[in-house]
């Protein structure tokens, strides 16, 4: 009896599978269908042809637009600053928006303005995580663009910024390339040189050179300051309108100190370097001419318990 109703059981689920079954669609309504989607899409298409055709004229007239607002941008700018760097960032970025306002316009023209909502939106967000992912670059990019502007320093300027000195060969929109004294090749980079002390040895024209010199104590001081004035005015290539200045300065231990500081014109370290040679050789000769003279360390032996007492004093006049 119960094997009887699990039988009509089983064929109620299947006639009721049965009945849920999806017929087979035949092959000519198939073909009907598509044909039906695809006269929908022509004549859609058909009706939005207009609008491709002036959408396609947007974007070709803001490419158009976009090169010649770059050409004027590059003679515009280039009035302005001389950087090559700067210059082509500034003309490429007017010509990326242009281009993409023309894209933006010809996406409204065919109502696609929550494509153009989203597009923002996930640029934004892509920016976003972009700056974080490269924020060092990032920054030496922005220094970059500062410098350019401000223009600090210049190719082929001496310079010295976080203990290196050297003469400026290249400055890209992320480093700076300076040659150091020895030759040797330095890559700073430009967020380094923007949050650190500068020094441009270049940038005035002219240069302080300052000589630190000792004289017997038995010299005329009067006669020191001359003749040292007068043998550094006799040396070429001084900066005409800044007077040859010499300033006592200190007591040494064996002689008195003196500082001379002229000014020179401040074409590179080289010339730097030659010009205080020149102003020694120059001053050594005069004081050798003059009877002047630059002592050396005197060391004075005293042996007396108060203090100076020479030694024949205090053997009594008496031979050893």
């Amino acid at each position: 009896m119960q094997r009887a109703e699990d039988v009509r059981t089983e064929l109620a689920w299947t006639g009721n599978e049965h009945r849920n079954e999806k017929p087979m669609m035949d092959p000519a309504e198939a073909a009907d269908l598509i044909q039906n989607k695809l006269s929908t899409w022509l004549h859609e298409f058909i009706g939005l042809l207009p609008n491709l055709v002036i959408a396609a004229l947007i974007v070709v007239g803001a490419w158009l637009l976009a090169r010649l607002v770059r050409r004027g941008t590059l003679k515009l700018v280039s009035g302005v600053t001389d950087s090559r760097n700067l210059r082509r960032l500034i003309a490429n970025t007017t010509y990326l928006t242009v281009v993409l306002i023309g894209v933006f316009g010809a996406l409204s023209v065919l109502h696609l303005d929550k494509t153009v909502t989203s597009m923002l939106a996930g640029a934004g967000i892509i920016g976003l995580a972009l700056g974080f992912a490269f924020q060092d670059i990032a920054a030496n990019f922005l220094s970059g663009v500062v410098m350019a502007v401000q223009r600090p320093i210049r190719t082929g300027e001496l310079v010295e910024t976080g203990g290196h000195k050297g003469v400026v060969e290249n400055i890209d929109l992320r480093t700076t390339e300076l040659r150091n004294l020895q030759g040797v090749q330095v890559i700073i980079p430009n967020k380094d040189i923007f949050q650190s002390p500068l020094v441009n040895y270049t940038r005035n024209g002219i240069r302080r050179v300052d000589l630190t010199i000792g004289v017997s104590y038995g010299d005329d001081m009067e006669k020191v300051e001359q003749v040292t004035i007068e043998a550094v005015k006799g040396i070429r290539d001084l900066v005409p309108d800044k007077e040859v200045e010499l300033f006592f300065n200190a007591f040494g231990d064996s002689s008195i100190n003196f500082e001379v500081r002229f000014w020179i014109k401040a074409l590179s370290n080289k010339h730097y370097n030659a010009m205080r040679s020149r102003a020694l050789k120059a001053i050594k000769a005069a004081y050798d001419k003059e009877g002047i003279m630059i002592p050396f360390p005197i060391r004075t032996l005293d042996f007396g318990i108060k203090g100076g007492e020479k030694l024949d004093a205090m053997l009594g006049g008496r031979r050893p």
